[in-house]
């Protein structure tokens, strides 16, 4: 297992991001993606008076976590659900307004470490990628039952896969043979499949294919799509969001609501902005902020992530 499970990503200045909202008395703090439980620990520790929700889908996840935060007793509820869940979860809480929420985007590290998990292309695993591994559809039945167009969508659109047809091609001939079920034989299929060229740059070939299964069986975008907009509906005049992101897909759709909500929506040529079309949110970060060089070095997953980060600065007006 591998030490870097244990550290969460950008903790400080996730921590520091939020800490205006939630000295307030009686404030409530959504973790969206609890994992470990890291980020919620620091939460829970460093805001002794705010209350704790967090969220994941992943019953292994909630279960080692549970343990972790069971000293701080009730002030912590975990739910599981997938975070595109947050209204119904607040709802079923009588929770009508938040003010902190925080994203970790992604697989997390746990995922990433349990070898039968099959998120990891660098070692032999079956094929499964489910976060939740009490429903959905596994990476293998996407391998070996959508159309061959189908995949070569999903791996241009959520792998940015510039060879998708090629390898695609090469799924399609392979499964013919005998159906996919672990992860050593399709990394091989990718390597073969490649040019040369494409094989020089970027890491481990299989890296785009992987995500891009991940996002799929996962439906990951679809959640991030509903999920931003719910999390800043949730909040609170002075609350904040701040997401953490791993690839530019993720980052794509949260810089678009929080630049949205940072904007005014009013026609052009108006002399005086009435209030209903005037900003919702303040960003707090200008572009993303990536992790420093001593993170990287401590966290090799800390990486390729990217945070941003909004304040709540009025209500809706309809």
């Amino acid at each position: 297992m591998s030490n870097d499970r244990h550290v969460p990503v950008m903790l400080q200045r996730c921590l520091d991001m939020l800490a205006p909202a939630l000295q307030r008395p009686g404030a409530v703090v959504v973790d969206c993606t609890l994992g470990l439980g890291g980020h919620s620990e620091a939460l829970l520790e460093r805001f002794p008076e705010a209350r704790l929700v967090a969220l994941d889908r992943d019953k292994e996840a909630l279960r080692l976590s549970g343990e972790r935060l069971a000293p701080y007793g009730d002030r912590a509820t975990l739910v599981h659900a997938v975070y595109d869940e947050l209204p119904e979860v607040l709802d079923r809480l009588g929770i009508p307004k938040v003010d902190g929420v925080l994203f970790d985007l992604g697989v997390s590290s746990m995922q990433l470490d349990e070898a039968d998990r099959g998120f990891a292309y660098a070692q032999d695993a079956p094929l499964d990628m489910r976060m939740d591994q009490t429903t959905g559809i596994s990476a293998a039945e996407v391998l070996n039952t959508y159309p061959a167009g189908e995949l070569v969508r999903i791996l241009r659109a959520y792998g940015e896969e510039k060879q998708a047809k090629r390898i695609v091609s090469a799924i399609v001939r392979e499964r013919e043979k005998e159906p996919f079920t672990n992860s050593a034989r399709l990394v091989e299929l990718i390597r073969d499949a490649l040019p040369q060229a494409a094989k020089r740059t970027g890491g481990n070939p299989a890296k785009r294919t992987f995500q891009a299964l991940r996002i799929e069986v996962n439906h990951e975008l679809d959640s991030v799509e509903k999920a931003i907009p719910a999390a800043v509906k949730a909040l609170a005049v002075g609350g904040r969001v701040v997401v953490l992101s791993y690839q530019s897909l993720e980052d794509r759709i949260v810089k678009g609501v929080f630049a949205a909500g940072a904007a005014t929506t009013a026609p052009p040529g108006l002399p005086v902005v009435p209030e209903k079309y005037q900003p919702r949110l303040k960003l707090l970060t200008r572009g993303a902020e990536l992790p420093t060089e001593e993170e990287v070095a401590e966290n090799r997953r800390a990486a390729p992530a990217r945070l941003r980060g909004v304040e709540r600065i009025r209500e809706d007006v309809l």
